[in-house]
């Protein structure tokens, strides 16, 4: 049976893709089996330390779910088709609803790292779609579900977590954005910066997924502190911040 197959016959409705220093929240699943990216799976490797490149399927509180430990990006020499591979292999599994997590920059001095932002919107700086090739004119009123936002606020609530709303802007990379540019992006209208995201939510709009997004605010952006930007910075942000996300994400897995 080849990993498509077997993801198909797991029958897993919910998928997460984990972002930098989140990949631990498979610890919290009873695993079945996973896939690893590349070979006879298809999907592609990335090259960014911190993304285990694997596809892992299991159970959480009963509910069958899938999590992917890492992606690939535009900045890794990728093309916007391949950034979104896993999105169009999980539909093609049986996913129905996409919960998406990054690491990324805050803009909003009300946001400080440390927290999490769940995205109500977003910018797509990236000069590059997955839908490129055809008249493929995918309403984006409501790319991040409401309902499903909304839930989510009540279950942070009631657990007192901080959770922020907030629009994220998605640019190339792999360089941080200069101060310059933070007060471009600000001026947008942008709470929170980064590199991903926002063509897996386009392509997952695409399919007809349902989708919901957050970022794990790991740094100020650029200008916005005197400290300087490192990526192991984000990590151990992404890594310290993890679990407060993952209890929320199991309340709502396991109440749906």
């Amino acid at each position: 049976m080849s990993p498509a197959e077997q993801a198909e016959k797991f029958g897993a409705e919910l998928a997460i893709v984990l972002g930098s220093g989140l990949g631990s929240f498979v610890d919290r699943m009873d695993i079945a089996f996973d896939v690893p990216y590349g070979g006879n799976s298809g999907l592609p490797v990335s090259s960014v330390p911190g993304h285990a490149g694997r596809l892992v399927f299991g159970t959480l509180g009963g509910v069958r779910i899938a999590a992917a430990q890492g992606r690939v990006h535009l900045y890794e020499g990728r093309s916007a088709a391949d950034v979104t591979t896993g999105v169009r292999w999980l539909a093609a599994a049986g996913v129905k609803r996409l919960i998406l997590t990054n690491a990324a920059g805050s803009l909003n001095p009300h946001f400080p790292p440390g927290q999490w932002m769940m995205l109500s919107d977003h910018l797509n700086l990236t000069g590059t779609s997955p839908l490129l090739g055809g008249p493929n004119f995918i309403d984006m009123t409501r790319v991040y579900c409401p309902e499903w936002r909304s839930r989510f606020l009540d279950l942070a609530g009631q657990r007192g977590l901080p959770l922020h709303e907030g629009v994220y802007a998605g640019l190339l990379g792999p360089q941080y954005e200069t101060p310059a540019e933070v007060r471009m992006i600000r001026s947008l209208g942008a709470d929170a910066v980064g590199m991903s995201t926002v063509l897996e939510a386009i392509q997952a709009r695409a399919l007809g997924l349902q989708v919901a997004a957050f970022s794990c605010l790991t740094n100020w952006g650029a200008g916005l502190s005197p400290d300087l930007l490192s990526h192991a910075e984000v990590m151990e942000t992404g890594h310290s911040s993890a679990a407060a996300l993952a209890a929320l994400l199991e309340d709502a897995i396991t109440a749906s």
